[in-house]
């Protein structure tokens, strides 16, 4: 096998492994956990938690699916906080007929908000769902009982990988207050990881840059979703104006360049004396849905120094160096992003105001521009570095005009001379 050959496998591996893990987010998963409670004459009674870790992928609607075989002949006689979406064949044998006789059940929970679990990192008093299971037909041997198989996750799609359930220490919880600890019976145990790759092969995202001192914008790269005469992976596309306000299509997005669903577009927008001030905005070009409790993360070495975002909730994630911040909706104001028509996008925006820091922020090089973009804990396509937006001298093709110019030069040589910014109304 000549050398190439073996390159070009090695680097696909690694693609596909590194797709399941996120440097910005490396301990992130989704917790299953299976608590037994109580004995039962013929089986268990069991608490399921599906606790979300991940610091910005969160479970939006319709919500969680949870599925797994049973090692034997069990069968579940109850079930609280969820439903089994499918009875199954069960046996006239009783006069109790189970809630669910399935070998294979499927679980979902019984509200949409019980479904929907919050990203860890914005609301983790939200980011678990639990329901009860009484599970039946088994022997009086409980030393012999064995963790349901083959678990899977779809939160709300596919994605998910969970590993085999396994024994852990017995779950602790504290009653009365902090003055009692209980402690479970048995615990079982498994973490799902999220992969890109499985759950869609394209993006759904893409990012776009500018700047003041650079009249040209850095699109978002050509086909970053797909192609619109592209193959079976992309998405259907309609021309701007070309579409009727009743279409309701959830694979349906505006032509673009990108055919992405959504865009995210970074401005460095003014040149201060202590501080740059950015825009940033998410678009939206899905006609068919709206992203609710959306999420952006954005990796900056200017998130190191106090930064303000005026009109999105923020934190650091703490899951890595301070240089990468989140970014979210607030209540009763921007939560939503809405979906696109026929003669706008629709957006959610926001003016950062970041420090400055020579050794970290500057505008060469590229350095006022994000490292790394996600929504959703989706990560966005990136323009390559060498086309992100250059200094007037910075050797682009493009001559800017004699105005242009001296209006740049009068930005960057802005420090202590506040008047300089009435010289450019």
């Amino acid at each position: 096998m000549q050398p190439y050959l073996l390159m070009f496998m090695l680097f696909v591996a690694v693609s596909r492994i590194s797709d399941c893990y996120d440097p910005l987010d490396p301990n992130g998963n989704i917790t299953v956990t299976f608590d037994i409670f109580n004995y039962t004459q013929d089986g268990y009674v069991a608490r399921v938690t599906i606790q979300n870790y991940y610091q910005y992928r969160h479970v939006e609607k319709p919500g969680w699916k949870l599925g797994w075989a049973w090692a034997k002949d069990e069968v579940i006689w109850a079930i609280s906080g969820a439903v089994a979406t499918k009875q199954g064949a069960c046996k006239p044998s009783t006069d109790v007929k189970p809630h669910c006789c399935s070998p294979h059940p499927l679980i979902a929970a019984t509200t949409t908000e019980g479904g929907l679990l919050a990203a860890w990192a914005i609301n983790p008093h939200t980011s678990y769902s639990a329901f009860d299971i009484t599970v039946g037909n088994l022997d009086q041997n409980r030393t012999a009982y064995r963790p349901p198989l083959n678990l899977t996750l779809t939160a709300p799609t596919w994605g998910y990988t969970c590993g085999t359930l396994q024994d852990a220490l017995p779950s602790i919880s504290f009653v009365a207050g902090v003055l009692r600890e209980e402690q479970v019976f048995r615990t079982w145990r498994s973490e799902c990881t999220y992969s890109s790759y499985i759950s869609s092969k394209v993006p759904i995202c893409c990012v776009s840059l500018s700047t003041f001192y650079n009249p040209d914008i850095t699109s978002c790269p050509s086909c970053s979703c797909g192609c619109r005469v592209a193959d079976r992976s992309s998405y259907s596309c309609i021309s701007e104006g070309a579409i009727s306000s009743n279409v309701q299509d959830a694979e349906i997005v505006r032509c673009t360049d990108h055919m992405c669903p959504l865009r995210v577009h970074w401005h460095i927008k003014t040149n201060y004396v202590t501080h740059w001030r950015v825009k940033l905005t998410v678009s939206n070009y899905h006609y068919g849905r709206n992203y609710s409790n959306w999420n952006v993360v954005v990796q900056h070495p200017g998130f190191r120094a106090p930064f303000t975002a005026l009109e999105f909730n923020n934190t650091m994630l703490s899951t890595v160096p301070e240089d990468a911040a989140l970014f979210w909706g607030k209540v009763l104001h921007n939560t939503e992003l809405l979906q696109g028509n026929e003669y706008e996008v629709g957006s959610v925006t926001t003016d950062i105001l970041l420090q400055k820091n020579a050794d970290a922020f500057t505008l060469r090089n590229g350095w006022g521009f994000p490292r790394r973009i996600y929504f959703n804990g989706e990560n966005c396509r990136m323009p390559l570095p060498d086309m992100f937006p250059m200094l007037p001298n910075g050797g682009s093709g493009h001559r800017p005009g004699g105005l242009f110019l001296l209006k740049t030069l009068l930005y960057l040589s802005c420090t202590c001379i506040m008047w300089c910014r009435y010289i450019l109304v």
